[in-house]
């Protein structure tokens, strides 16, 4: 088992270049295989979960190859089969995503139940809604999930809950349905937009993307063409970076970002007393000596994003006063709290609220990452800490972030990676 070493109390100070987003990759991917033609897809995150669904789409036929380190050409056109059951599904979220994308294809799709982090229930009924307000035939057995259709008809659904998982998935089912689907509810997340701009370039008829309400007007199959496309910059890393400035007392400057998919994370911290200057595609965030504590309610998009709030959360370990933080989207979101609480951090659960006591005194521990931002926020955490922290379960962290250690080290961190063998309480070099 792989850990990191980190050596606090350093202020971050410098520039990086955020990578390509990881929620818009692992959507893209699958419906690249969607549309069944050839593509190049550059930006790509060189991230665990990208690397599992290369393996799964060669599994299944497809020939993908990558032109550099970020560009990935992938030749769909020689997978004929619905049936996707390989190993690394079942240790994915964003894996029901083959769903819509299998489905809108060959009409036909059986996956394994999706894994990932497990922060709580993340129910996939409205998938199952919406795959079935178009006419398919939804079975769970076997620990798999399959979806049958003879004929895919546009219709109008509406969403329960505004779910991003939900919203792409029937996306990609609905591209190939006769007539027009009008999806109401949904969610308007930058990665939505992502892979509804990369359908529409390919062939597809999506209107609405970021928007509450999507009209999509079914296509061919033959109708579709084959394109380059570039990913978004990942809006949760540029987030981690920013919080990881301001925690540190910094001056970082992340660059290769939207801004505009920043600003709910931009407003809080200069709520909290940190300057945020922003251009076309970089923000500037200089930390304060002084952080002023807040409350923070997570939202979906253009809300503040639940995939940043325990890096926030820790960040709030260290402003003046108590702050609230209150989690809307999942329900067990805090169970990192634990860990959190062995660097000294002093935060009371009370419900789906985190009560946070300020201007905490953190040192450095031996913590376990219970997932991928839980594990972000650890690793903020540790960087504010006197003295030595050890995170454990660093493949949860792996699953997200693209060369952290480079990147925090080229920001003036003390932090390296250890294998279990290695003696693991040795301070890392300054």
């Amino acid at each position: 088992m792989e850990h990191l070493v980190i050596s606090g109390k350093k202020p971050l100070v410098g520039k990086v270049d955020i990578s390509g987003a990881k929620n818009a990759a692992v959507a893209i991917i699958p419906a690249a295989l969607c549309v069944g033609k050839v593509h190049t897809i550059e930006n790509l995150p060189k991230i665990e979960d990208v690397r599992k669904y290369i393996a799964v789409l060669e599994g299944m036929g497809a020939k993908c190859r990558f032109l550099d380190d970020h560009t990935l050409r992938v030749d769909a056109t020689k997978v004929n089969s619905g049936i996707a059951m390989h190993e690394n599904l079942k240790s994915m979220r964003a894996s029901y995503y083959l769903i819509g994308a299998l489905l809108g294809r060959f009409k036909k799709a059986v996956v394994p139940m999706p894994g990932g982090c497990n922060f709580g229930s993340r129910p996939i009924d409205q998938h199952f809604k919406g795959f079935e307000a178009l006419g398919a035939t939804v079975l769970q057995e076997h620990g798999a999930i399959s979806v049958t259709a003879d004929r895919l008809v546009g219709t109008k659904i509406y969403l329960d809950v505004a779910s991003v998982g939900a919203t792409i998935n029937i996306m990609m089912a609905a591209i190939y349905a006769e007539g027009e689907t009008i999806l109401e509810n949904c969610a308007k997340e930058p990665h939505i937009v992502d892979c509804a701009n990369f359908l529409n370039m390919c062939g597809a008829n999506i209107k609405g993307a970021g928007t509450g309400v999507l009209r999509i007007t079914g296509v061919k199959a033959s109708e579709m063409k084959d394109r380059d496309y570039t990913i978004i910059p990942d809006q949760i890393e540029a987030g981690t970076y920013m919080i990881a400035s301001a925690i540190t007392g910094g001056d970082v400057t992340v660059r290769r970002v939207i801004p505009k998919h920043m600003e709910a994370l931009s407003a809080k911290l200069t709520e909290m007393g940190c300057k945020v200057i922003s251009g076309d595609d970089w923000i500037k965030v200089q930390g304060t000596a002084e952080l002023k504590s807040t409350t923070v309610t997570t939202l979906y998009y253009p809300g503040f994003p639940t995939d940043l709030q325990p890096q926030m959360t820790a960040l709030l370990t260290q402003a003046e006063g108590t702050s609230y933080v209150t989690e809307t989207v999942f329900e067990n979101r805090f169970q990192y709290i634990d860990q959190l609480s062995r660097l000294g951090a002093k935060v009371k659960i009370e419900g789906r609220m985190a009560v946070i006591e300020g201007s905490a005194r953190l040192t450095g521990a031996e913590v376990t990452a219970t997932d991928l931002r839980a594990g972000a926020c650890l690793v903020v955490a540790a960087l504010a800490a006197e003295g030595c922290t050890v995170i454990s379960n660093v493949n949860y962290i792996d699953r997200g972030y693209e060369k952290l250690e480079e990147k925090l080290t080229n920001l003036g961190a003390s932090i390296r990676r250890i294998n279990d063998g290695d003696p693991p309480l040795v301070a890392v070099e300054a």
